[in-house]
């Protein structure tokens, strides 16, 4: 079984963020990058799906030449090879140019599954995996808290507010993980120097047929006008008791109609 991670790299975990105000986009050149621990977590259970059946991980991250950090950690936990798309000419882009640089790689490879964390630990839109699916024309199935692979039928239980659902569909299919899936192991000694041997593809827009409609700022559908603080909360209602708390806690509920 051949599967398919997409792996963002984003800034450690220890950077304040910071957004550059003229592009309004997120300041990533010039910091330390690590491996989303989200998409830590699509690895591992990718990396667990192949012990089990056998076949191998590839790992796709997009991003600028810091990115080769997190992609090493990701070989060094076990993935058989990495692709690196590295472009200028893809900075700039919304989550649907990121989908259709994603996508562009993926339809290079042959695949019997592709998982994403179901949201990146930076930007948190979570759009990116549904437009993915779309895209490969794969059945999408969303926030996985366990997947369970049997022939050509893969199965997951779909984390809800009440419990679980069961889905189920035939592969090729994307999947995305929750949050808390698993815990993703550490790489090993060996796994870290073997990691420095293996190659990183590393693909273009060109590369992948994606002109400057499509991709970057250019081919941008979605802008970000504005950014600033969220509003102040008003402080809240302090309470003395003086033997009528209950009560005065009583009347706020009930002037908020909460009882």
């Amino acid at each position: 079984m051949n599967i398919i991670i997409c792996a963002k790299v984003i800034p450690a975990s220890s950077v304040t963020i910071e957004i550059n105000p003229a592009t309004k986009c997120m300041v990533r050149k010039g910091v330390p990058h690590e491996l989303d621990p989200a998409a830590a977590c699509a690895l591992e259970e990718g990396l667990r799906l192949t012990e089990k059946h056998g076949g191998a991980v590839t790992v796709i991250t997009m991003g600028i030449g810091d990115a080769t950090i997190g992609i090493r950690n990701a070989l060094a936990m076990g993935a058989a090879n990495a692709i690196h798309i590295l472009d200028d000419a893809l900075a700039g882009s919304d989550a649907l140019g990121t989908a259709k640089a994603l996508a562009a790689a993926i339809k290079k490879e042959s695949f019997d599954l592709v998982i994403c964390a179901a949201e990146s630990s930076d930007s948190y839109s979570g759009i990116v995996p549904g437009q993915l699916a779309q895209l490969l024309g794969l059945s999408p199935l969303t926030f996985a808290k366990e997947i369970a692979v049997e022939a050509k039928k893969i199965t997951i239980k779909r984390q809800t507010e009440s419990g679980y659902d069961l889905v189920e569909a035939e592969m090729p299919a994307l999947v995305t993980v929750a949050s808390g899936i698993n815990e993703p192991r550490y790489p090993q000694l060996k796994g870290i120097m073997a990691a420095k041997k293996k190659e990183i593809k590393q693909w273009t827009a060109a590369d992948l047929g994606l002109g400057p409609d499509q991709v970057g700022a250019s081919g941008a559908k979605e802008k970000v006008l504005a950014i600033g603080r969220p509003a102040a909360r008003k402080a809240g209602k302090v309470i003395t008791d003086e033997g009528d708390g209950g009560k005065q806690v009583a009347d706020f509920l009930a002037e908020l109609k909460v009882i």
